[in-house]
């Protein structure tokens, strides 16, 4: 399923960019400090999935402190039963790899965006998730704690006189904390790095 979702994220990224320009200025009149936002990953909701439904909800609220630096809260719930660190390949959410049961999770997460030139970006992600893990009974045996940094290199396009834009990027996620994990789900994991590389990114959002 995650793999259709990256597909169509890539294909939106591409097409995205036939017009590339945002340039932020506080004397322009289309310039604007707050915005809220979310990410085209959700689309994967409506991909059919009896295995690993996602169930993935992300809302991003934002204020530009000035034209350059960019504040935002992103509040994130989803579901998965693969270990994160799995890279790409044969092994990517495929049978026989997965946890036995699943994590729900919720997450609260800060970040930071820095524009250099024109849409260009790069971006710190600090995300507190929030996660109860289930068995295969679909019954919860624990709750724990995991700590998400993602380092992004995006780009903004603005959309109809800045009221909308997209940001197609591609980032690294660790998860330098993790706390509590059910003996069964670490020995899963331990086959898999603490990383995540070559994550595809297409936030957007409105201003206002």
């Amino acid at each position: 399923m995650q793999k259709k979702t990256l597909f169509i994220c890539l294909v939106l990224i591409m097409t995205s960019t036939l017009h590339l320009y945002a340039q932020y200025a506080e004397t322009d009149s289309n310039y604007k400090q707050c915005f809220v936002g979310s990410t085209f990953l959700m689309l994967g909701n409506f991909i059919p999935n009896d295995r690993n439904p996602p169930h993935f909800i992300q809302l991003n609220i934002g204020y530009r402190i000035t034209p350059k630096n960019v504040f935002f809260i992103e509040l994130k719930r989803s579901r998965f039963a693969y270990p994160l660190g799995i890279p790409w390949g044969d092994s990517f959410d495929a049978p026989g790899e997965n946890y036995p049961g699943h994590i729900r999770q919720n997450v609260i997460g800060f970040a930071y965006n820095r524009f250099w030139w024109k849409g260009l970006y790069t971006a710190v992600h600090a995300m507190n998730a929030f996660q109860k893990y289930y068995d295969e009974n679909n019954k919860k045996i624990a709750t724990g704690y995991t700590l998400f940094m993602t380092y992004r290199l995006g780009y903004q396009v603005q959309l109809f006189k800045n009221r909308f834009f997209i940001e197609p990027s591609i980032g690294l996620t660790h998860w330098p904390v993790k706390t509590n994990t059910p003996q069964a789900f670490e020995t899963i994991e331990r086959k898999w790095p603490k990383y995540f590389g070559y994550e595809p990114g297409l936030h957007f959002g409105y201003n206002f």
